[in-house]
This record gives structure tokens, C-alpha cells and sequence, in this order.
């Protein structure tokens, strides 16, 4: 059944807040009502684009204006229904459309020709890589400069335009140069489209004279454009399914574990209705965490190697048949290509492909389908869950402290995990802040975000002003190390004049602690800040905010009672001191992992 862009289905199940539009083809809507005729003034490029973007659930587009996007940006802001947010710089504006998309489906942003889609290109190529749709916007030459001898500003100097189209055609999967009308409407509905159907970004450039030009082909609101779900092969279903339930069937402690492939293939309801059906243990892998609802009463914690949580890879790795749902092994996710796995013993379920063991493979599979049909063939078998509930011993509590003794991090994420609930999400940036946030058990309803494959370090600013814009009902938690935070701070401020009410906690340890542990060095020390009173200064009296700076456990408790209580409807930053060396057990563990596999000799010629 055709599904209309405009109301998303879930993609993650009712533990989590992610959604995402039907993945699928583009069709028309048989029996629409004819479309509204639009005003003249209205009829423009400018006002249909802002149009499809209120259609497929964006309300709101991150910029940064520019020369060439000006007019554009005009008549997105004559929109009903679309909020333009002015930020910092477009790396920002990138990261935060990366944010928002992961809560409502799809983000945009608008940035200006070459310097400013030179800049945002780093955080298209982040959400490229972990298949979030985005609609990265440019405001383009003028249309009759192309195919002229002519050289612009905000070029390298050249009569070719091409650069920035190039560099977008690795991590986008559309590319649209608009410098005509004739096609305009067109082009764009097939690169948001494509953008939906293939869960990635792409990029649209509009020629700087173009946008304000009413035209015929945009006279009427424009039609609601369909996605038509991608069909599994049901012959291939079938036989994929019978394979994989035989194979199942027959083992004596199998266990589930969930990928973060999940979220593109829309299967994190049907792969929540397999791990009832079957009774397996059932555990995450790091990037997939949020997607699988950990109050679930089999789940077991998070498939990280050698850095899983406890008792975990033990069951996982023991195991004499495993099924991963959309898996993707790097050597971050393997700990340096570390993992005790047989490849005999896996079922590897991609968004459209299915592997049993050594083989067969099912092509035309889709992950949604299998797992729903599967689920029907399996026998209820809780051997695996049953050993990891014998050999499970509860974590212990970190040391106790004196009130004034320095802060340890193991404490403080103790603390953290006390403030999660349903109207809460986590957001964790790249560094030590991965592994302390894996341990953080999710209640229902809970969010969770990290961007794992690229990880980009300053990613979480751009990403937590996205997502908390999204998502105004949730208070955003956010734990950021102090080198992140000096690439991507600006954008406090955006959230400041957005009023979001994000609670920050800046983890102050003086570098890189991430980068010194797979290899040291006097570049992973950083020039330490005053956060606090930088953070006051971006306030500067305008709009909520309250920070605060901890040293003790003590202080700690204050500012958490402070930030959930009378200044609950602040942007609160916290400003946390803690020794450089303290770091998880985990990130010793991965570091060294990580660095052996780097340092790899070459292989002999």
C-alpha cells in the first residue's frame, strides 16, 4: 500500500523515537484530490521546494546564509510550516540536520556555493555513511554564468563550476544542478525522493536567480508523491526463511543480535517480534544501541568483543548459532578485527540480503520480511538467555567517595543514569563518552544517538541542537569530551535562540583521551578553556541558560537537582573535572586493540 511521505513510520519500536519514511519507489497517489491552484507570487521554485520539504515532515532547515542562497532563503521563510535556523557555520548546520533526521526521518539544511557546500561536505559524508536521508541545499551560480568563461567568487579561481558537484557525488546518492525552470520541478521531486527511498543524502543546487521566479510547472500545490514499499522475492523469501529456520531450529543455544542496519531497513518491530517469538537471548551491537529496547526481559547488553558489557560475549561468542540483523563489522565495531565469530555459525541479515552460514545467499530478501516470517517457523529455545541469567553477577558500585574527593567518571555516569526516562535521549559524542554511554541501561522510550561509523569528533553539538529541535518534548542529554567540544562549540548559541532546554555535560580530562589511548603523543593535549564562562559569554544575557562547574560528587548532585528542578527549562551546562588518565576499562581495552590493528606491517611483497 502506498504511504504518504508526510505521515513516517516508526522505524524504531515504542522503546525508542526514531522515525523514518517507508523505504520504496516513487508513485502516484491514485484518486488525489486535484492540487490547489497557488497564487502567482507563490508559483515560484523557491516556495515548491519549501512546500515538498513540509510535506515529507521537515519543519525545520538549518542554514548559513551566503550570496548565492539569499533569495532562496527568502522564500523558504515565506513558508507556513518552516523554520529557518540560522547557524554558526555549515559544518554545524550539517551535523544538526544529521541530528534532526535521526528523530524525524529527514533533515535539511541550506548553506551557499563552494565555500559554504565545501564546508558542510564533512557532515553530509557522516550522514551518508550511517544512511540517514538529507537534503543538503545550495545556492548556486547564476544560471546564465554556466557554460561561460567567466570566474566567480567563492570558487578555487576556475570558469568550472563542477568542483563541488564533484565532491558531492561520492556521499550523495543524487545530485540535481537546478539552473533552469524547465526541469526544476522535476529534479527536485526526484532527489527528495531518491534521498527517502535510498535512506541517504543528496544534493540539490539552485541557480541564485532561479529561486524567486514564478513558473507554470509550480501553479499548483504540488501532489503528494508516494513511496511504494520494496517487495521481497517470494520465492526467495521462502526459501530463506525455511533455510534459516532449519538451521536455527537445530541449534542447541542460539542468540540474536541487532545492528545498526536495522534503522534503514525498517525492521526493528519485526526483529522485536523475532526475539519473542524465539525466547533467544537477544544483545546489540555498539552502533545498533537504541534500536533494540533493552527493557526487553531477554536482552542481554551490548556485543562489543573484547568490550561488551559483562557476561555478554560470552553467550554471543559461545554460542553454535547466531543471527545478526543488519550488522556492519569495521574495525571500531570489531575492536580491531578482533571478534570470536565463526562465519559457519551466522545468519548475516542485510536491509535486502540474506547469508546462512558459509552460503546459501538470498538476494531480493528484505530484513523486514524475513524476520516477521521467520519468526512464524522458530521453536521457543531460552538455552542461551538461561545460561547468561546462571553466569550473570550484578556490576559492582564504583568505590565510594569522600563528598570532596576529585570527581571520578565511573560516578558520574552513575548519576547520569539515574536521570533517564521515557522523556529523556542521550546523545554521545565520539571519545570515552561511546563506551561510559554503552553501559547506560535505556528505559522505554528512552533515545539514544552516536555516530559510530564516522565518527567525526564535534559531531554531537551540531547533532544534539538537530535532534532536541526535532524532538522539543524530550530533554536532551548530552556528554561531551572538551576536544570535541572546541571543534563545534558555536552552536550553543543556536541552541540558546532556539530556547532548548538540552542538559550538557562537558567532560573536562585536558585532550583527546580516545586518541591517547591508541597512540600517544603531546598533539592528543589540548589548551584548556574556561567552558563555563565561554558558555556565559555565547548567552550574554539573552535567552535560558545556567552552567555550572563540578570537581567533587558532591557538587555533582547539586547541579543534576539544580538543572532537573528549578532550572529545568534552561539549556544547563555542566562543566565536569576529571583526571586526564580516568578513563572506562573499556576504552583501555579498545585502544590497544584498535592501535595493534593499525599498526599492522605491511604485507610482504
Amino acid at each position: 500500500m502506498d504511504t504518504k511521505i508526510g505521515s513516517l513510520d516508526n522505524c524504531k519500536p515504542a522503546s525508542n523515537d526514531v522515525c523514518s519514511p517507508v523505504n520504496g519507489t516513487v508513485s502516484t497517489i491514485q484518486g488525489s484530490v486535484y492540487p490547489a491552484v497557488v497564487n502567482c507570487s507563490e508559483a515560484t521554485l523557491g516556495r515548491h521546494l519549501a512546500r515538498r520539504l513540509v510535506q515529507i515532515g521537515v519543519s525545520d532547515v538549518f542554514s548559513v546564509p551566503g550570496d548565492f542562497n539569499l533569495t532562496l532563503l527568502d522564500h523558504l521563510i515565506a513558508e507556513p510550516g518552516l523554520n529557518l535556523i540560522g547557524c554558526c557555520n555549515e559544518l554545524n548546520a550539517g551535523y544538526a540536520a544529521d541530528g534532526y533526521a535521526r528523530s524525524r526521518g529527514v533533515g535539511a539544511c541550506v548553506v551557499t556555493f563552494t565555500v559554504g557546500g565545501l564546508s558542510v561536505l564533512n557532515a553530509i559524508a557522516g550522514a551518508y555513511s550511517e544512511s540517514l536521508p538529507l537534503i543538503c541545499i545550495v545556492g548556486g551560480p547564476n544560471s546564465n554564468d554556466y557554460g561561460t568563461n567567466r570566474i566567480l567568487h567563492h570558487t578555487v579561481g576556475l570558469p568550472d563550476f563542477s568542483q563541488e558537484l564533484r565532491c558531492f557525488q561520492t556521499v550523495t546518492c543524487y545530485q540535481a544542478v537546478v539552473n533552469n525552470l524547465e526541469d526544476a520541478h522535476d529534479m527536485i521531486d526526484t532527489a527528495i525522493s531518491t534521498a527517502l527511498k535510498e535512506s541517504k543524502p543528496v544534493y540539490i543546487s539552485i541557480g541564485c536567480n532561479l529561486a524567486a521566479i514564478p513558473h507554470p510547472t509550480f501553479a499548483r500545490e504540488p501532489v503528494p508523491f508516494a513511496l511504494s514499499p520494496k517487495l521481497s522475492n517470494k520465492m526467495g523469501l521462502e526459501a530463506a526463511v525455511e533455510a534459516a529456520a532449519e538451521f536455527l531450529n537445530k541449534a542447541v543455544k542460539p542468540v540474536l543480535v541487532g545492528g545498526p542496519k536495522l534503522r534503514v531497513a525498517k525492521a526493528c518491530e519485526a526483529f522485536v517480534e523475532l526475539v519473542d517469538a524465539g525466547g533467544y537471548a537477544v544483545a546489540v551491537m555498539p552502533s545498533g544501541k537504541g534500536l533494540v529496547p533493552e527493557h526487553h526481559p531477554h536482552f542481554i547488553g551490548t556485543y562489543w568483543g573484547a568490550v561488551s558489557t559483562a557476561f555478554c560475549a560470552e553467550i554471543v561468542e559461545s554460542a553454535d548459532a547466531y543471527l545478526f540483523a543488519g550488522p556492519i563489522y569495521n574495525d571500531y565495531s570489531s575492536v580491531g578485527y578482533s571478534l570470536l565469530l565463526k562465519k559457519e555459525k551466522a545468519i548475516i541479515v542485510q536491509p535486502d540480503r540474506v547469508v546462512i552460514g558459509n552460503g546459501p545467499a538470498f538476494g531480493c530478501v528484505l530484513m523486514k520480511d524475513f524476520l516477521r516470517e521467520l519468526a512464524k517457523r522458530l521453536k521457543h529455545n531460552n538455552t542461551a538467555y538461561e545460561n547468561y541469567h546462571r553466569i550473570f553477577v550484578p556490576e559492582g558500585q564504583p568505590l565510594k567517595a569522600a563528598p570532596k574527593d576529585p570527581l571520578r567518571v565511573n560516578v558520574l555516569f552513575q548519576h547520569i543514569q539515574k536521570m533517564l526516562s521515557s522523556d529523556s535521549a542521550v546523545i554521545a559524542e565520539t571519545g570515552d563518552s561511546w563506551f561510559n554511554c554503552q553501559k547506560l541501561k535505556l528505559p522505554a522510550g528512552c533515545g539514544y544517538e552516536f555516530q559510530m561509523q564516522y565518527g567525526s569528533i564535534g559531531w554531537s553539538v551540531g547533532a544534539t541542537l538537530g535532534y532536541a529541535q526535532a524532538v522539543p518534548e524530550k530533554r536532551v542529554i548530552a556528554c561531551i569530551g572538551d576536544g570535541s567540544f572546541q571543534v563545534t562549540a558555536q552552536d550553543v548559541s543556536t541552541m540558546l535562540r532556539c530556547g532548548q532546554k538540552t542538559i550538557i555535560f562537558l567532560i573536562n580530562n585536558g585532550g583527546y583521551t580516545i586518541e591517547v589511548e591508541i597512540h600517544d603523543g603531546p598533539y592528543n593535549v589540548i589548551k584548556n578553556w574556561n567552558y563555563t564562562a565561554l558558555v556565559d559569554a555565547i548567552h550574554n544575557g539573552e535567552g535560558k541558560c545556567w552552567t555550572t562547574k563540578v570537581f567533587c560528587e558532591k557538587e555533582l548532585i547539586e547541579a543534576i537537582e539544580t538543572a532537573t528542578g528549578a532550572k529545568k527549562d534552561c539549556l544547563c551546562f555542566i562543566e565536569v573535572i576529571v583526571h586526564k588518565d580516568d578513563t572506562s576499562k573499556e576504552l583501555l581495552e579498545w585502544g590497544s586493540r584498535v592501535s595493534a590493528a593499525n599498526s599492522r606491517p605491511p604485507n610482504p611483497q
